[in-house]
């Protein structure tokens, strides 16, 4: 079981910038990847970011050269440095963590959500 601790979210103008954070517990299994997933009012939870432990990354098209994703190994935390907002970025943003099993099997872990609002 893993738990993953956000921080970071709250109001800020368009134009600006955010950092959020994600701590994630002690894993008995290799944590694979870290990412963010997002999701604003009446829409589907959408893939942000992620990273993987050989810190291969992935953005979506909306936030790519104004996003960045790394992640601190030893403290086993992901961070979202986001720049630029805009307004279509407001959303609860919600940290994901993947592990791996020795045997490939892989379980899937999410944080509770930080609210991030952009004013125009």
């Amino acid at each position: 079981q893993v738990q993953l601790v956000e921080s970071g979210g709250g109001l800020v103008q368009a134009g600006g910038s955010l950092r959020l954070s994600c701590a994630a517990s002690r894993s008995r299994f290799s944590i694979n990847a870290l990412g963010w997933y997002r999701q604003a009012p009446g829409k589907q939870r959408e893939l942000v970011a992620t990273i993987t432990s050989g810190r291969s990354t992935n953005y979506a098209d909306s936030v790519k050269g104004r996003f960045t994703i790394s992640r601190d190994s030893a403290e086993n935390t992901v961070y979202l440095q986001m720049n630029s907002l805009k307004p279509e970025d407001t959303a609860v943003y919600y940290c994901h963590a993947e592990t791996i099993t020795p045997l490939g099997t892989r379980y899937d872990y999410w944080g509770q959500g930080t609210q991030v609002t952009v004013s125009s």
